[in-house]
């Protein structure tokens, strides 16, 4: 056997050497070569990218400008991720974990697109329960990925095989899907971070559909900065989506800075069901401890109504809608269905249309009961629910494979029903040394408030993540900051306008997400500026300059968006901002001024001018069909 590499690092540690030019891509990518080959034949993998196509992918981003590398240029430069098989990436198949459904795309995925725009390596396609269908990773002709503390226990599913590539340190993060669990309760099987963002919030143009109106494209990663790292970069609105939407401008999914004084819903005892597992209660029950313990108020809350829309998702006629999904297959090829995954998904043949609008009715008589638990004297500020209530080895679930199965949905099926943001968190090992997790749930939007906790409980509960063992950062204390007056910025903060790849959704704007800035508005500024087009710079910026005295008439008003970040974060923000760039000062359309990004008078010389696109995102829309290079 090959001996075995270090695992691969967690993205934000990686992201740093590969800064710093202690690592180059070519060795990132040499290492995980070695680390995958000692596994042998390991049906974590349907299909991976060749070593050829690996080692050119980081030959080609080794030879970019230094600047290319770290937070100032492409924010996942270097880093290796897999993709589940039931998401497009160009060149390789998309089977669903079904042969003869298999095609190859002609593009990737959008949400593939824009990793590897953001320097990102693809490594492979990992295996999954037949079409996103199960909670337990083993529904597969391709086998059944090793859980990674013990192979007689399920991996959790679907997203089995993209959990234990990261939690096996082969990838420093992963996509999975979720439409009932698929992206949490793997994670919590394997001691890592499963994000589930609101619905809609990460484009599903190129992913094979499950459940259209509910289906996410997930992250696993090892911890909850990871995570949000990734977010930075997916978490675009997508005209190819026709359920992609954005998260308000507002800023209403901003950073919790600090659990203290967050009231967060407990299940009550009467409806704690952990099917006789005594550790998985007790690690719910310390998990509820290490919160209160930070300073956060247990409240116990109504779980009925969230329970009823939970038995919606498989005993109701949502089925039907993973029928729809794959219905000219199925009616064409029955027999190519794995046989659990074949009785359930035919089991929408039981349900007529008008059990499906009666279904609907009542889905939105519970969405407005569990909407109480946001709202009133006793309203909490997000639930603490345990991600799986047990788990089950192979060979119990050969025996009862849909009962088992269900149950582990006990504490998910509900999220995205009801529309709702989480983030799964380990809690720690039991006593038989298996992993556990619990979940944060919130309000549609919250993604970024939930990891930003979720890195608070998680370095509570867990002192390493995955079976690699890799150490979890400690999150940095910090007192929100009090209002201010007249500005609208609060004591110690600073407004900033971003007008270039700062702006939402841009290849730069982590650097501010990930200091907990949070967005006031998006504006203009006063009509006196142009906006050029910087060459030569990785991502691609502009330059904005304010026109001379007496030339206000050849001034146009510039499309920016106005955040607000702590001045200390403001501090080590403007440490990064390369030359030819600098920090000056913006009027804005009403004639307030803030912080902003101006540029270099020499660097003008020969910058196009696109300031008759009136902002830089418009200006990049217009470039390769909106891509961002």
């Amino acid at each position: 056997m090959t001996p075995a590499a270090p695992p691969v690092p967690d993205v934000l540690e990686l992201r740093a050497a590969l800064a710093r030019g202690t690592l180059s891509a070519s060795d990132v990518v040499e290492q995980l070569l070695v680390r995958i080959a000692a596994r042998g034949d390991d049906p974590t993998w349907i299909t991976r990218e060749t070593d050829a196509a690996l080692r050119a992918r980081a030959a080609a981003l080794d030879g970019m400008p230094a600047s290319a590398r770290g937070l100032g240029g492409l924010p996942l430069f270097g880093i290796p991720f897999a993709v589940k098989d039931n998401i497009d990436v160009s060149g390789l198949p998309t089977t669903a974990a079904c042969k003869p459904f298999s095609y190859r795309p002609e593009a990737s995925a959008t949400v593939v697109r824009r990793l590897l725009e953001a320097g990102a390596i693809h490594v492979g396609k990992t295996n999954l329960d037949q079409f996103a269908t199960g909670l337990v990773g083993v529904r597969s002709p391709y086998g059944v990925p090793a859980n990674t503390f013990d192979a007689d226990y399920v991996p959790g599913g679907s997203s089995s095989g993209s959990a234990v590539a990261v939690a096996a340190g082969l990838v420093s993060f992963a996509l999975g899907t979720d439409t009932a669990g698929s992206g949490r309760v793997p994670a919590a099987f394997n001691n890592i971070v499963g994000l589930k963002p609101t619905r809609g919030l990460v484009s599903n143009h190129g992913v094979v559909p499950a459940c259209r109106s509910l289906d996410c494209v997930a992250v696993f990663a090892h911890n909850c900065p990871d995570a949000q790292a990734v977010l930075d970069v997916i978490a675009v609105p997508d005209p190819l989506d026709a359920w992609s939407r954005a998260a308000p401008a507002a800023g209403a999914d901003g950073a919790m800075r600090d659990p203290r004084g967050l009231r967060f819903g407990v299940l009550a005892a009467a409806d704690r069901e952990f099917y006789g597992d005594v550790q998985a209660a007790a690690a719910y029950d310390r998990a509820i401890d290490r919160l209160a313990a930070m300073g956060a108020v247990p409240v116990a809350f109504d779980y009925a109504p969230f329970a009823e829309a939970a038995a919606l998702l498989y005993h109701g006629p949502w089925v039907a809608e993973r029928y729809a999904a794959i219905r000219t297959f199925i009616e064409a090829q029955p027999q190519a269905l794995h046989p659990v995954t074949r009785q359930i998904t035919e089991g929408a043949r039981a349900f007529s249309a008008a059990d499906t609008f009666e279904a609907m009715y009542r889905l939105q008589e519970l969405r407005v009961s569990c909407a109480r638990v946001w709202q009133g004297a006793q309203a909490v500020d997000l639930l603490l629910l345990p991600t799986a209530p047990t788990l089950y080895r192979l060979a119990e679930l050969e025996a009862e494979p849909l009962l088992l199965n269900t149950r582990l949905g006990r504490y998910t099926n509900f999220v995205n029903l009801l529309d709702l943001s989480a983030v799964a968190v380990p809690a720690g090992l039991r006593g038989d040394g298996m992993p556990t997790g619990v979940t944060l749930m919130g309000e549609a939007f919250r993604d970024r408030a939930l990891l930003a906790l979720g890195a608070w409980l998680q370095s509570a509960l867990n002192a390493t993540s995955g079976a690699c063992r890799l150490p979890v950062p400690q999150p940095q204390a910090h007192e929100p900051a009090a209002p201010g007056a007249g500005s609208g910025a609060g004591i110690g903060t600073v407004r900033l306008a971003v007008v270039g790849a700062h702006l939402s959704g841009m290849p730069l704007n982590h650097q501010l997400t990930s200091r907990a800035a949070r967005c006031l508005a998006a504006t203009t500024t006063a009509p006196v500026y142009r906006l050029h087009a910087l060459p030569g710079t990785v991502p691609a910026r502009p330059g904005l300059a304010r026109v001379g005295a007496g030339a206000a008439s050849t001034g146009t008003a510039i499309a920016v968006e106005v955040w607000e970040l702590s001045t200390e974060a403001f501090g080590a923000f403007v440490a990064e901002v390369p030359p030819p760039l600098a920090i000056g000062t913006v009027t804005l359309a009403d004639g307030s001024t803030a912080k902003g990004f101006v540029c270099e008078p020499a660097a003008l010389d020969g910058a196009p001018d696109v300031s008759a696109f009136g902002g830089w995102r418009a200006y990049c829309e217009s470039l390769d069909g909106g891509q961002q290079r």
